[in-house]
């Protein structure tokens, strides 16, 4: 590379990655087939529009490219093309669900999500996001017991606010979602049901979570968490609510697509439709609650008591260290975590209490159940100093 600067910049970011535990719930390792399409001649060319519906000429290629990647998700997630539609230019998780809200959300009124602090995300309505400014967010929060969705809370808010959406699917939340309840629910309070698995993708299509996609009116989800792709999104949606995204998206909210991402991403679903997808979601599962149970064996208090997917929250501080500190200090060693609120947290989200922790990134380097109980004991070590 004739840039020293950026070359070295890359080198050190290699050695960075190389030499430390990932245990970011938000980041994974794609494979070398993914980072050659993201670099490949695609990224040259500017596609404004949608598949034979173009506003630039040279697209037959790159037609073929967008209508292959909808055709991939469509299939991964074994649904009919009939009954779905996928739109797969969203640049990322919160315009994805930016676009579901414009499409279908008349600016005012209610979407119901789950509240920040609780696990949900700043894209659910939060008053710091755009979400908050341009909707009303009515949040629900967890049972303060239990740490737990408490679904009867849920449609008791809905029968009175009537949103007209809800959202589930969270940031921060480990157990896994009642999605025929919701549905229930939702259909109580004449609401549509927004599912937002940006976290649990992979989790979802690798068969070891239930699919919301039966009960769902709209699905999003990132494709570089647990679905181990670029950065990037899917918007799904029932095919009459297809046209108003695809126009939410662009040109309503979107210019020309990223069609190398694009293409990174039809990758990745053709990687996640191979037999050891399923090998790899199943261990990435059985690797949090392992990392779990063994911090928790060691006096670490586990927010809910477990996990049943790829990431659980730590309260850190009752054991008398914040998270940011803890976040701090582990770094320090090599172990990358992200500091985090915990539900009915009574300190700042600049210092909270406690940190989330995730496993698909270190299950991709082929990390086992007997790493992670190494992990966890170093944690503890660090941590107790």
């Amino acid at each position: 590379m004739q840039d020293k600067e950026i070359q070295s910049l890359l080198e050190q970011e290699i050695s960075r990655q190389q030499n430390v535990v990932n245990l970011i719930a938000s980041e994974n390792y794609v494979s070398v087939d993914v980072q050659q399409a993201l670099g490949s001649v695609f990224t040259n060319k500017y596609a404004e529009g949608y598949p034979r519906a173009r506003y630039y000429g040279g697209n037959s290629i790159v037609d073929e490219l967008e209508i292959l990647t909808q055709q991939r998700a469509l299939a991964l997630f074994g649904l009919s093309a009939e009954e779905w539609s996928v739109n797969v230019q969203a640049l990322s998780g919160s315009p994805a669900n930016l676009a579901v809200y414009t499409a279908l959300v008349p600016l005012g009124e209610k979407i119901m999500g789950l509240s920040l602090d609780q696990g949900g995300h700043l894209t659910h309505g939060h008053k710091a996001s755009v979400t908050g400014k341009w909707w009303k967010q009515i949040p629900y929060t967890l049972n303060k017991e239990t740490e737990l969705l408490d679904y009867i809370a849920i449609a008791e808010t809905a029968a009175i606010e009537k949103p007209t959406m809800i959202v589930a699917g969270y940031t921060a939340y480990s157990r896994s979602i009642d999605w025929a309840g919701l549905r229930v629910i939702a259909n109580a309070a004449g609401a549509l049901l927004h599912a937002d698995v940006s976290h649990t993708a992979g989790l979802i299509a690798g068969g070891m979570l239930e699919s919301p996609f039966a009960y769902a009116d709209t699905v999003v989800m990132t494709t570089h968490k647990t679905l181990r792709g670029p950065r990037g999104a899917l918007i799904f949606s029932k095919k009459q609510y297809a046209e108003k995204i695809d126009k939410a998206v662009f040109p309503g909210l979107q210019g020309g697509p990223h069609m190398n991402t694009i293409a990174g991403i039809a990758v990745a679903l053709y990687e996640a439709q191979q037999p050891a997808f399923k090998t790899y979601a199943a261990k990435v599962i059985q690797n949090a609650q392992t990392l779990a149970r063994v911090l928790q064996d060691n006096g670490w208090r586990i927010i809910s008591g477990g996990t049943d997917t790829h990431l659980f929250l730590v309260d850190t501080w009752s054991n008398g260290i914040s998270g940011k500190d803890a976040s701090n200090t582990l770094e320090q060693s090599g172990i990358i975590v992200n500091k985090n609120t915990i539900p009915y947290d009574e300190r700042s989200p600049i210092d909270p209490s406690g940190i989330r922790i995730g496993t698909a990134a270190e299950t991709t380097r082929g990390k086992t159940t007997a790493d992670m109980i190494e992990i966890a004991q170093k944690i503890d070590s660090i941590l107790r100093k």
